[in-house]
């Protein structure tokens, strides 16, 4: 068996790799696109270092974009086959491609696909069950939860074709920062042969910080002040996280009931409608909350979908929550939120997620007083903080529990991790568990597994 690195390799995004089994069948796992600066970006329209007529399958890991955003551009490169995921997964990145085909026209880049080839694209996909062996041409493949985000997978890959005795490859996909608040714990793996493995948070520990408690603080705040509170957030997962914290901070009585919550995204409305599509997914504290309704709503909040009600909120007088796309502020509504909120020094920015290098999100981190959105020269007085401990990503210690329970691993190779955080995690893997085949692969690297 062989593997290729087609993306996420000293990045975080672009994650794709190629199997290519003992009798030379080839099949691919995810095809994410590629975010962050121009130089990364950039690589979304590279020509594709494989031959696609090639591929006999797809299998892809989950719904980010940076794990499906290509998908489409597969077929007119000559793909036939059947692209594979578990049902939640194929509900979530119908929805994200064809967001990501619409933001496409009106954004000034190149565009990788439009809304027909994105549906096109849909005609591929087939389910598979968490824990249920699928025969893919030479492979077996068997997904797991990986707790993630809803519907994420863990693969477990053996090729029935390998002339060695390395025969079984795990593929990481992106590990949860399990327990997490909405879904089932991370899977554990018993045995491989050699693991693929992200290391987002490779060099560092997630802290401790009690998200409700954080979150009421920042409430508390512009409740006192009369502010704005705004929460950039990812429509996956992350807009469901903060929807379930907050309906048990109003439930309960903690924070005050008659301020508004607008979710202003309107793929984090769907989105939202699509995990209530899928309560057997969920850990027991949420399905717990379902005996007693809807897990993401609660008095005072209301769902913004027209682009007119979401700039009149500007006009809205009294304390108030906007949560709004995207989670770097590197587009959607937040950005016009921005422009006018910022200037505010009643507001608050309130950040939930990962923050990507040169994103405006990671500038506002920084502490920069002056910002530019969309050719806008936006003064920052409002304040800014951020939570880490809410990250859907495991951390170092977590990624070394998740890989120290497989054994028999003989090969290790690190990616969807900037340079930095995979040393260091390369590092860790050596020092407490031992391995030393632990290889930082570059773009393009072929690897085989004899």
């Amino acid at each position: 068996m062989k593997i290729k690195f087609l993306g996420a390799c000293g990045t975080v995004t672009g994650s794709s790799y190629v199997l290519t089994s003992g009798s030379g069948q080839a099949i691919l796992v995810d095809l994410g696109m590629f975010q962050g600066p121009p130089a990364i970006d950039k690589l979304n329209y590279a020509p594709y270092d494989f031959d696609c007529t090639k591929l006999s399958d797809v299998v892809l890991t989950h719904a980010h974009l940076d794990h499906c955003g290509r998908l489409p551009i597969l077929l007119p490169k000559g793909f036939t086959g059947t692209i594979w995921m578990t049902s939640p997964t194929r509900d979530l990145t119908e929805l994200s491609l064809l967001d990501s085909a619409r933001v496409a026209r009106n954004d000034g880049n190149p565009i990788l696909f439009d809304k027909k080839l994105a549906e096109q694209t849909f005609t591929h996909f087939q389910t598979i069950a968490y824990r249920q062996p699928k025969q893919i041409g030479d492979f077996t493949l068997t997904m797991r939860d990986a707790g993630h985000i809803l519907g994420s997978a863990t693969l477990e890959i053996i090729d029935n074709k390998a002339s060695s005795e390395l025969r079984t490859i795990v593929m990481s996909g992106d590990l949860g920062n399990t327990p997490e608040d909405l879904l089932q714990e991370t899977e554990l793996i018993d045995e491989a042969d050699a693991v693929v493995m992200e290391s987002t948070y490779g060099d560092r520990i997630h802290p401790h910080a009690i998200a409700p408690d954080v979150l009421k603080s920042e409430i508390d705040t512009v409740e006192s002040n009369g502010g704005t509170l705004l929460i950039p957030a990812f429509a996956l997962d992350r807009t469901q996280e903060v929807l379930h914290i907050l309906m048990h901070l109003r439930k309960s009585g903690t924070i005050d009931a008659t301020t508004p919550v607008y979710l202003d995204s309107p793929m984090a409305i769907q989105a939202t409608s699509i995990y209530n599509s899928y309560p057997q997914v969920f850990n027991a504290h949420i399905q717990s909350d379902l005996s007693a309704g809807d897990p993401f709503s609660f008095p005072g909040f209301i769902t913004v979908a027209k682009g007119e009600d979401s700039r009149a909120l500007h006009t809205k007088q009294g304390p108030k929550i906007i949560i709004a796309g995207s989670g770097m502020l590197t587009g959607g509504r937040i950005l016009s939120h921005a422009i006018h909120y910022l200037p505010i020094p009643t507001t608050r920015l309130f950040i939930v997620g990962y923050q990507a290098a040169e994103t405006l999100g990671r500038a506002l981190l920084a502490g920069d007083k002056e910002v530019i959105i969309d050719k806008q020269k936006v003064a920052v007085r409002a304040a800014v903080n951020d939570i880490q401990s809410m990250s859907a990503h495991a951390d170092q210690q977590k990624l070394i529990n998740w890989l120290r329970h497989i054994k028999q691993v003989k090969k290790i190779f690190l990616t969807h991790g900037d340079d930095g955080p995979r040393a260091a995690l390369a590092k860790k893997i050596t020092a407490e568990l031992g391995h030393r085949e632990v290889t930082l692969p570059i773009m393009y690297q072929e690897v085989s597994l004899s």
